[in-house]
This record gives C-alpha cells, sequence and structure tokens, in this order.
C-alpha cells in the first residue's frame, strides 16, 4: 500500500499532520500491540518475540520450534529484550539490533526512524524522542497544526543509564556511555562518556574497541582481556571534563 503524501512528509523529518485517519490508525495499531505485549504475563520466549514483532510490524517468521522448551528459547538469544511496560507510537519506525536491551517503561515517540545498534543496554525510564513542534504557537496550533521530527540513532554498544531522554536527531557513536538523568541534546562522539542536562563530555573510554586506540602507529595496544570498569563515578569525571570536550572539539 502507498504511503500518503503526509506520511511521507512525516518519515522524511518535515512538517505534515498527526491527527489524519491513516496516522491515527496507525498509532491505534501500535497501542493495541502494545498492550498485547505489556500485559503478556509468563509466556515463553517464543511468544513473547512473537508479540514484540507484532508491535514493530516485523513479519519475519520464527524458526520451527525445536524440541524442548530450552533450546527453542536459544533460538531467540540473538533477538532483542524488551521489559514491559513499553509505550511506543509507531512501532514501525523502531529499529533495534541484536542483543539489545531495553529495561521497562521505555517510551518511543518514533514520528521519524529510531535506531538502535547490537549489543546496546538501556536502562529504566529512558525516553526517545524523535518527534518535536513548530516554536511558533501560531502554527503549533494545538492538534489542528502541523509537527515533524528528526531521526535517532544510537550506535553499536553503547549504554544508557536509567531516565535519561534523547531528543530529535541525536546520534550516539558506538560505546558510548550516557549517565543515568541524562538530557542528550546534540551528538555524542564513539567511545565517549556524557552525562548531565545538557549532557556534556565527561571522558575518553579507553577500549580496544576504538580503532584509534589499537595497536599499530599512535595506537594503545591494548591486551586481549583489558577491560575498563566503572570504577570512577561519574561526579568524579566531571573534575577533568573540561580539556577533553575541546580536544574532542565540543567548544
Amino acid at each position: 500500500m502507498a504511503l500518503s503524501e503526509n506520511k511521507q512528509k512525516m518519515l522524511r523529518g518535515e512538517l505534515y499532520h498527526a491527527f489524519t485517519p491513516d496516522l491515527i490508525a496507525d498509532r491505534a495499531r501500535c497501542k493495541h500491540a502494545c498492550t498485547r505485549y505489556n500485559n503478556a504475563g509468563e509466556v515463553s520466549r517464543r511468544r513473547l518475540t512473537e508479540l514484540w514483532r507484532d508491535v514493530v510490524n516485523d513479519d519475519t517468521p520464527l524458526p520451527p520450534r525445536a524440541a524442548t522448551s530450552a533450546e527453542d528459547d536459544k533460538l531467540f538469544e540473538q533477538d532483542p529484550w524488551v521489559e514491559t511496560p513499553v509505550m511506543i507510537d509507531y512501532g514501525t519506525n523502531v529499529r533495534l539490533g541484536k542483543n539489545v536491551f531495553i529495561n521497562f517503561h521505555a517510551v518511543f515517540l518514533d514520528t521519524c526512524l529510531i535506531a538502535i545498534g547490537a549489543r546496546t543496554l538501556v536502562g529504566p525510564n529512558v525516553s526517545f524522542f524523535s518527534g518535536t513542534h513548530p516554536l511558533d504557537p501560531v502554527v503549533r496550533n494545538g492538534t489542528q497544526g502541523p509537527e515533524l521530527g528528526k531521526e535517532i540513532h544510537i550506535g553499536e554498544d553503547c549504554w544508557i543509564g536509567g531516565n535519561v531522554v534523547i531528543l530529535p536527531g541525536v546520534n550516539i557513536g558506538r560505546g558510548s556511555v550516557v549517565g543515568a538523568g541524562s538530557v542528550v541534546t546534540k551528538g555524542v562522539p564513539p567511545f565517549t562518556v556524557v552525562a548531565g542536562n545538557p549532557a556534556r563530555i565527561l571522558r575518553k573510554i579507553e577500549t580496544a574497541m576504538d580503532p584509534q586506540q589499537q595497536s599499530g602507529p599512535g595506537g594503545r595496544g591494548w591486551p586481549k582481556d583489558h577491560v575498563q570498569g566503572a570504577e570512577i563515578p561519574m561526579a568524579k569525571m566531571a573534575e577533568s571534563s573540561e580539556g577533553l570536550e575541546t580536544l574532542l572539539g565540543e567548544k
């Protein structure tokens, strides 16, 4: 079925009208799918995956059922794990990579695409707001006026702390960490810790995953088993963040 011009404008991040029959129906479909997912109760991993795919309107066939429950659960090890309850506007504009974990009370306003890369962990009460409104109240005009959005992209291997708000148009680079309670208003470089309202850079993450830190000219040559833990409180990180922001071009 061809998309209406209004819906195409929404997906392109242009001004569009949200209270048209087709978009109202799209949101109603997702609302009912979320209700079924949130109220699933104690069901198998297969059933939960099936319900989640219904939320995001993914019609990929499930694999044939395995001989035992344990073996069947393993078939879905790579699928995202989304705790309930979760609230989503459309569902069709949410893309979660392999091994993504979303904790409870997540909110996805997926006016535009919200993409989260593989192995990213998201804490509780995190909101992804890809939709926004005109500042001029004459244009905004309640439910009769237009709105718009910008895509949100979260890289692979990120960690988003609890109670974080991610605003329209934000790109968070691979392997980065967003401290709890932060409001992310602009892009985050790869392998960086940010926190605050608005979020600002606290430090660079030392990791063998970063190509710039690997062995070779200018590289650190981390051993294979190098692991950097969360041993430094974020408040302490902030004390030395000034020079790092300058280094990364954030000031």
